[in-house]
Parts: structure tokens; sequence; C-alpha cells
């Protein structure tokens, strides 16, 4: 179907932060298929799990015990905030399943007209319905109907606008610690901390979206943990499983018990084949070191965009977001899809996001060679960008 505006690439291998291409060019991969290729391309350790796994069982539906699945949950639940996880297939089923639970959690304590949610302009939750509608973009929920109800919106980063919207019906906070596809926008570590101030002094429920910052990206497993914050429902997917479909609703016990046989459930999500692609992934991302020196990679990837946007002022003006999920903002007169073009032309991939941002999440096993590879090829794309502004414009 048409959905999709393909780039005329086909890619037919990977190794760690590359790719090639069937007529065998190579790429630098710094956009990770959406920031999901997070230990990059045919991780031995991956591949090797993937390959052991299918040859014995992929798939027996949750009708039964999935050992792959309980040990990826304990580990899960060892390392964050949660009692407990259910696993879907992608970050759209994982957000959908956090909706209903903070829906179920209100009307199991006795206050079934609790059902909004708190959501933020610039937000990207899923394409279901109501993920579209918890997003809020007009573009995105053209034509599909009437929205999905229960879904209230205000101003990223805005706390006086929070508090406007609590009422009566008010069950959650629902937020990205950066918004990915609404331009890599961080939010404040403070703005944080107060959102759960807030839910704490109404009775609401945190419910934060890691589907794109989670598993390692900011440079801690989760990217709330900045804010020295917990959420009370999270849902996690792209990175989790390194390329292979897998997402996750992590909560709380006051939150998940009350998901009971009967009131949610998936066929293919945690199965055998996706949970053993999950610990492959976990075991790479918990070693000793790993999320420091991918903190260290991002800080050096920082100071290295800052000091190219300082060469290409007629081109960028800013970098935004955190660890290796970072946006550069293109002037209004190019585009972030001609500059992903431009980047391409000068062999590497990134992603366009919202507000003419040019989106960098390159694999967290990339090291300073693959930074300074980057920034050199976006360097020789932000001159050529630059040279054919100055064709444009008007003779004084």
């Amino acid at each position: 179907m048409p959905t999709y505006n393909r780039a005329d690439l086909a890619f037919e291998r990977g190794e760690g932060a590359w790719l090639w291409t069937t007529d065998g060019r190579r790429f630098l991969d710094f956009g990770s298929g959406i920031a999901t290729t997070s230990i990059g391309h045919a991780h031995p350790h991956l591949v090797r799990t993937i390959a052991e796994q299918a040859a014995k069982v992929m798939h027996t539906s949750n009708l039964y015990r999935v050992p792959q699945a309980e040990r990826l949950a304990q580990r899960l639940v060892d390392t964050s905030f949660a009692d407990s996880v259910f696993f879907a297939n992608s970050g759209a089923e994982a957000n959908e399943g956090m909706i209903k639970a903070v829906r179920k959690y209100h009307a199991e304590n006795g206050h079934p007209e609790k059902f909004h949610t708190i959501c933020f302009e610039g937000a990207f939750h899923g394409r279901t319905l109501a993920t579209l509608s918890a997003t809020g973009n007009e573009k995105y929920l053209a034509g599909f109907g009437p929205p999905v109800q229960g879904f209230d919106h205000v101003p990223f980063g805005n706390m006086n606008a929070v508090r406007d919207a609590i009422g009566p019906q008010t069950a959650a906070i629902m937020i990205e610690p950066i918004q990915g596809e609404g331009g890599v926008r961080p939010a404040d570590l403070r703005f944080l901390k107060e959102l759960r101030a807030v839910c704490d002094e109404f009775g609401l429920l945190l419910a934060l979206d890691e589907v794109q910052t989670g598993m390692g990206r900011s440079g801690k497993l989760w990217a709330h943990q900045w804010a020295g914050i917990e959420p009370d429902v999270m849902s996690s997917a792209k990175g989790i499983g390194g390329g292979f479909p897998l997402g996750a609703i992590l909560a709380k016990e006051h939150v998940a018990k009350h998901l009971k046989p009967g009131t949610h459930g998936t066929t293919y999500g945690g199965n055998p084949l996706a949970c053993a692609a999950g610990n492959a992934v976990l075991d790479v991302v918990l070693a000793d070191g790993f999320l420091q020196q991918v903190d260290s990679t991002a800080r050096y990837l920082w100071d290295s965009l800052n000091a190219l946007v300082s060469r290409h002022p007629q081109v960028v003006t800013g970098v935004r977001g955190a660890g290796l999920l970072l946006g550069l903002q293109c002037v209004p007169e190019i585009t972030n899809g001609d500059m992903q073009a431009a980047a391409v032309a000068e062999g590497l991939l990134t992603v366009a996001a919202g507000q003419n941002v040019l989106r960098v999440a390159p694999p967290l096993i990339i090291t300073r060679e693959h930074v300074d590879e980057a920034v050199a090829a976006l360097d020789r794309a932000f001159t050529k960008a630059a040279a054919a502004l100055r064709e444009k414009a008007p003779a004084k």
C-alpha cells in the first residue's frame, strides 16, 4: 500500500553501525531504524541467540508459560521501578495497553469517571486509534473519524497548563521524557519532577512513554532516571529488542494487579523468540561499563554537533535532545527532508523529525571514530547546502 515515502535505498547487509546496499554502497547508520537497532546490525550475540532460539521453538502463545519471557520480565523488574511486565509487539501496542491500564486502575478503585489522560502538544504515541488521539496531531488524525475520547492536550513543559487541565475526570499524565517525533525536545528534569509531584497531589498516575528513549538511549537504562523519579507505569519498545519486534508495559503492583485474565492480551507478544532477543539485548546493555560508554560517547557527539552548528549557522541553528537521541534544528529556508537527503549523498543515514529537525539516533555501540565520520559527512552536506542557499539569494 502507498503508506510510505521510501528512499530509493535497499540494504542487504549490516555490521555494527554500518549498512551496505544491494548495489554495494556503504552507509554510516545514525538513524538505527528510528532508534531501534540499539546494539547495531548483526551483533554476534543477538544473531546467535535468535538463531539458537528459532531452532528450538519460536512461538507457543500465552496459553502456556514462556520461560524466556519470565526471565526477561524479572530482569526488567530488577533494573527498573516496576513490579511486573506485560509484553507486546510494538510501541503503539505498549502505549495502548498502558492507556487501558490507567483507566482500569481508576475503575477498579471506584472511579470509572476518571478516564482522561493529560498529554502534550508535539507528542507521538503511535498509530492506533487511541494512541493517535493521545498524540493529537491533526494531520495524523485526519480522515479517521472522531478521535477516541479522553485525551486533553497542553503545551509541552508548561506546569501551569497542566494544573489548569486537571479535573474530576483526570486519570493520568502521559509524557515522553524526550519528544522524538515531535522534534527531539527533552522535557526539563525539573518539569518531570513536578509532574511526579502533581500526580501524587491529585491522585493521578504518571505514565511515561519510553518507547524511543528507553533501553539505554539517554545514557541511563531509562531516561526518567536522570530526573530521579519513578512513574507508575511505563511503555518500552524499539531498542528493547535490538531490531526484533518487541514492546513492553512496565508497571508498579498497584496498577498491574488490575490487569487480570481477560482484561488484556496478545497472540504474539512475549513469545520465546522475541524474549530471547530481548534478553540478548539486555546482556549487552547491562554489561559493566556499557551505559557509561554510551553516556561518554553521547557527550562527545553533543559537543561535536554544537561545534558543527557554530561553523554552519546559515544552515542549522542549534542542537537539542539528550544522550544518543539528538536533533539539529534546520533553518526555515532548508527542510529537514532536504538535509536528510543531503546526508545520504554523503554516506550518512539520519531521520527527519517534527519542527524541521534532523534527528540523529545512532546505535548505542558507536565509538568516537563513528562520531567523527558522521560529523564530517554532515559538515560536507551543510557546506553544500550553504553554497546552494547563497546561489539562491537575490543579488544586492
